[in-house]
């Protein structure tokens, strides 16, 4: 039982019971109030340096800062009184004397908090008629730009890579009105992780190189998912437009990665557009339906059993599947240097750069650095992540099966090529390498007659005679879990949007 004790308190006239000592600014999330702020991030130390969240409590003298003050029994809290909204008008009013009046071309605008709250609580007009002040903007390196303008000092730059990255790379520069955020002598924003300020930004002030001038905030369309990139499995939402990935950010797990995302994971994105993709399925070198290439390919696995060669970035049901197909074989993964993040516990950019490889281990699948070395007759290849195979051993093979959305180079003339979607293209399930089982959702169509790989390997298993008959990738998620121990009991509602761990998983260090 637990001995936490709970503080009642009410804001704006709504009864709240929190967890002692939670900051004001806290509290009034669970009521469904949202008080503005600008320096507080629940990431982050408490600062205080905005004055943007101050609140009026009953009984206190002056408007308290919210983001530091934490509850206390039997609290009034009041967030839109005249005196509190007065405050935060003078506040924003202060940060826009010299803002300028960008927002036509600035990458944040459409989810900017300025000018969000200036929208909600600000004056109609400024009241300043003297010239802005004006300072180019600077390159910090990696992938982020500082645009001086747009800067209010709410330091969380500064902070998170001082406390969470364990880089003291910037500063605040100067005092009162020509301060500004600075970089330190032969220090720069190439830190593994340092792209993630540019998500803490509440403005336009740091924003990316590579997301430069792409799109607007209105038209992109945005999906949950989970970072391909590499074994630890970060949240992450991928944005498209016009059915292009041109931008992942991090989407916050406390289990996983809380708030942040390595920079080789937000940029290695180019690859889910790619346009030499394989497109329709070829039987001998010629296109062929559906229909022909999966009956081919059923044959060949009735003619005697193969060597099978597995994608560490399959899907959870795609893999089943093709175990039910084929049985188990062998999986590769590419491998890369580990970059951790000091501030946040088991939180890394990973050696192993593909996102399933637990899950294909959980299957049954082994490891192999050649996976291909002693290929037999027939050789069945899949996966999204094959292209780099030392194909030389299928020289000898009779029957070469690959499913795939680039056809590896090296493949006999003979083969038998299945199209599948990439994991942008299809839903399902990854397993990271602390078990936690974590779904993503199809954000862009597939390429030509490509097909989800859990629909292609189940084509494969019924031309095979074997079990396929699967409408959707729960479904195929619902006969894995009866099946596969580590799966057992889960559902796709179960494992939701956070993931749910497998059974027998847990946290190592």
């Amino acid at each position: 039982m637990s001995d936490q004790k709970f503080v009642n308190l009410t804001i704006e006239g709504r009864q709240v019971s929190v967890p002692e000592g939670t900051t004001i600014l806290e509290a009034a999330k669970t009521a469904g109030v949202l008080i503005p702020h600008y320096c507080y991030h629940s990431g982050l130390k408490i600062a205080g340096v905005c004055r943007m969240c101050l609140v009026e409590v009953e009984k206190q003298p002056k408007l308290a800062p919210s983001c530091a003050t934490t509850v206390a029994e039997g609290q009034v809290v009041n967030v839109y009184t005249q005196k509190a909204l007065d405050a935060r008008k003078g506040v924003l009013e202060l940060l826009l004397i010299n803002h300028p009046l960008d927002c036509p071309i600035c990458d944040q605008a459409g989810e900017c908090e300025l000018q969000d709250y200036t929208f909600q609580e600000g004056r109609a007009d400024s009241r300043y008629r003297e010239p802005k002040r004006f300072n180019p903007a600077e390159d910090f390196g990696g992938d982020v730009l500082y645009v001086t303008n747009r800067c209010i000092l709410c330091t969380r730059c500064v902070r998170y890579m001082g406390d969470v990255a364990g880089d003291r790379a910037l500063c605040v520069e100067e005092r009162g009105d020509r301060a500004h955020i600075g970089i330190a002598p032969d220090h720069d924003l190439s830190h593994p992780w340092a792209a993630n300020v540019v998500d803490l930004c509440p403005v336009g002030a740091l924003v990316s190189k590579d997301f430069l001038n792409k799109a607007r905030a209105w038209e992109l369309d945005r999906t949950a998912s989970v970072c391909p990139n590499c074994s630890q499995g970060c949240n992450i939402t991928l944005e498209t437009r016009d059915e292009a990935v041109v931008r992942m950010k991090p989407r916050s797990n406390d289990a996983v990665n809380h708030f942040y995302l390595c920079d080789e994971g937000r940029l290695n994105y180019q690859w889910i557009n790619r346009d030499d993709r394989l497109e329709t399925p070829m039987v001998t070198g010629k296109p062929a339906s559906w229909d022909a290439a999966l009956a081919a390919a059923g044959a060949a696995l009735k003619g005697g059993s193969a060597h099978v060669v597995a994608g560490a970035s399959l899907s959870n049901e795609a893999l089943w599947l093709l175990k039910q197909a084929a049985g188990v074989g062998k999986f590769r993964v590419a491998k890369g240097g580990e970059a951790p993040l000091p501030g946040v516990k088991d939180l890394a950019l990973r050696a192993d750069r593909a996102a399933n490889a637990t899950g294909a281990e959980l299957m049954g699948f082994s490891r192999a650095d050649n996976p291909l070395a002693t290929a037999g007759k027939i050789v069945l290849i899949a996966g999204d992540d094959c292209t780099d195979l030392d194909t030389s051993a299928l020289a000898g093979a009779s029957t070469v099966i690959a499913i795939c959305t680039v056809i590896p180079k090296g493949l006999p003339a003979n083969s038998i090529l299945l199209p599948i979607a990439n994991f942008a293209e299809e839903e399902g399930t990854f397993t990271n390498l602390r078990g936690r089982v974590q779904r993503f959702l199809q954000a862009r169509p597939a390429q030509g007659l490509a097909r989800p790989s859990w629909m292609a390997l189940a084509g494969l298993a019924a031309a095979a005679g074997k079990n396929g008959a699967f409408l959707s990738a729960e479904a195929v998620f619902i006969a894995m879990a009866k099946t596969e121990s580590a799966f057992n009991g889960m559902s796709y509602d179960s494992v939701g949007l956070k993931g749910q761990m497998a059974a027998g998983a847990g946290v190592t260090a």
